[in-house]
């Protein structure tokens, strides 16, 4: 009876665990409120006709013991690395004493790390190796270009007043120019001189040619125990069915304890009392939720709409707040027919490329990424053994050109992106085709992003209420992160801590977690 009530705004990573951890606590009657139809957010797993898609690709990877216990509470069944001289067919190696993938849903599965980068029709390690294939493939001229380069700015360090400097520091003009220049305005649509170095900081820290060497001769002299930059990490886990599975077995444990999940629930108004707390919330449809504790892990720009007389200068600001969309195509191919298949030794289901993406620097297309989901779990394609799975994705704006086109001309223009680079012959292969559109996927940096700090001033104003999550926070968080930031807010809660700090200083310390990049 004496429950406190929640209200839960959210079901991505952040809500999610935020409504578990509260129900596993006590004393809360928690309510979640998700404005689409699925459950987890731009980590959800779309089934399109009986295969599936991984929207936007994530690794399951931490540092923070926190998030990786609750994977395994969850997924219980843990897959042992694949070997090298394996093909990664429908048999995935398993430990003897663990799981059987083949008879149990509920495992996760350890995957080899491989993405590279198509760059002038070579592929090249990503991150940035100094292997011998790098050198092959930039030549001994253009090598040495970059070496010469990178000393120079090892030597005269840019002030990192944006994220061409800060990239240009660690990485030396040529290299940032090759690798980093082109896909980062494909990704945020604007120079990465107009972009926050800030971005920079939080998505590769570490990451650098000395952090590369510093790995390299670490392997090579078998130096134990050496920290390894996240960015560089060779395996990770991800679950049989893709990272919705996870989310929608948190959503299943969280309606066992008794919480209580509504979809289709856009929410369009917070009332707050004469003392400043959100005590009701109003959905677009016209249903209401009262509550004692709210937390929200929807985006900034729209909690801020949705309060009560929020000050004109706030909702200027986030009102202001730039936001990238996204969307993949899918296609099906038979596996003969997918032509990307050169470069390493790494084993790849049936002979195609072994990577999990492949970042386009081709600047003649829009295409940003190519995911190949055979390669983060068999069990993501129904028929394995004879077509390739892959996921075109493009970064974009709600309301530009290729936003509003008809399914069947974006998916044709896709296609054609993907004969131009030589990855397929022609479009008459393509046996299956499906479109995703993700809405505010990655808050950006730039825009009114310099004052958000007045932002969340304001909203710590409210004492009631929790922000969490990557949209919460305007922050590029990985999956981790955004639960983080909710184990930080239960933490609050339950403690009656109002200093919520801890909330907001997620991923912003030295050391970086990672599950998605």
């Amino acid at each position: 009876m004496n429950n406190k009530q929640v209200v839960v705004i959210g079901c991505g990573p952040a809500g999610l665990t935020a409504g578990y951890e509260l129900l596993q606590a006590g004393g809360y009657e928690v309510t979640l409120l998700e404005e689409s139809s699925s459950l987890g957010g731009i980590s959800r797993t779309v089934n399109a006709n009986g295969s599936r898609m991984d929207i936007g690709g994530h690794r399951f990877f931490s540092k923070d013991k926190r998030v990786t216990d609750w994977w395994a509470r969850l997924m219980p069944g843990q897959g042992a690395p694949a070997r090298d001289d394996i093909l990664l067919k429908r048999q995935v190696q398993i430990d003897p004493n663990g799981a059987d993938p083949e008879e149990n849903d509920l495992v996760m599965l350890t995957r080899r790390r491989i993405s590279r980068i198509y760059y002038k029709n070579t592929f090249f390690d990503y991150p940035v190796s100094l292997s011998l294939n790098t050198i092959k493939g930039m030549g001994i001229f253009t090598t040495m270009r970059a070496g010469l380069s990178y000393l120079s700015a090892a030597v005269k360090k840019l002030p990192e007043d944006n994220l061409e400097s800060f990239y240009i520091n660690r990485f030396g003009r040529v290299l940032y120019s090759m690798f980093f220049e082109g896909y980062t305005e494909k990704l945020w649509g604007r120079h990465p001189r107009e972009i926050s170095a800030e971005w920079g900081a939080q998505r590769v820290k570490g990451l650098s040619v000395s952090a590369v060497l510093k790995d390299v001769l670490g392997k090579i002299f078998g130096v134990k125990n050496r920290k390894v930059e996240t960015s560089l990490i060779e395996q990770f886990s991800y679950p049989k069915l893709g990272p919705g599975q996870l989310w929608e077995r948190a959503a299943e444990k969280i309606t066992d304890f008794g919480g209580v999940i509504y979809t289709g629930k856009k929410v369009t108004r917070i009332e707050r009392d004469e003392n400043g707390f959100a005590v009701k919330v109003i959905c677009q449809d016209g249903s209401e939720f009262t509550c004692e504790i709210l937390i929200s892990s929807m985006p900034i720009k729209d909690l801020t709409e949705a309060l009560t007389d929020p000050p004109r200068d706030i909702s200027r600001i986030s009102g202001d707040l730039p936001y990238r969309d996204f969307q993949t195509v899918g296609l099906l191919l038979p596996s003969d027919k997918f032509l990307l298949r050169n470069g390493t030794k790494a084993p790849s289901a049936g002979g195609i490329a072994p990577d999990c993406w492949i970042y386009v620097q081709d600047s003649s297309v829009a295409l940003g990424r190519i995911q190949i989901f055979n390669n983060w779990s068999p069990y993501l394609v129904k028929d394995f053994e004879n077509t390739v799975w892959i996921g075109l994705e493009y970064f974009c704006r709600e309301g530009d050109g290729s936003w509003g086109m008809p399914d069947d001309e974006y998916i044709s223009f896709a296609v054609s992106e993907l004969v131009k680079i030589g990855a397929i012959a022609n479009g008459k292969d393509v046996l299956f085709s499906h479109r995703e559109r993700v809405k505010k996927a990655y808050p950006a940096y730039f825009g009114s992003y310099p004052e958000f700090y007045r932002v969340r001033e304001f909203l710590d104003t409210i004492p009631n209420l929790y922000c969490v999550g990557r949209n919460g926070q305007h922050r590029y968080n990985n999956m981790d992160h955004s639960m983080a930031t909710s184990f930080e807010a239960v933490n609050c809660i339950k403690t009656g801590n109002t200093d919520k700090s801890a909330i907001w200083n997620v991923n912003t310390e030295e050391d970086y977690h990672e599950s998605k990049n």
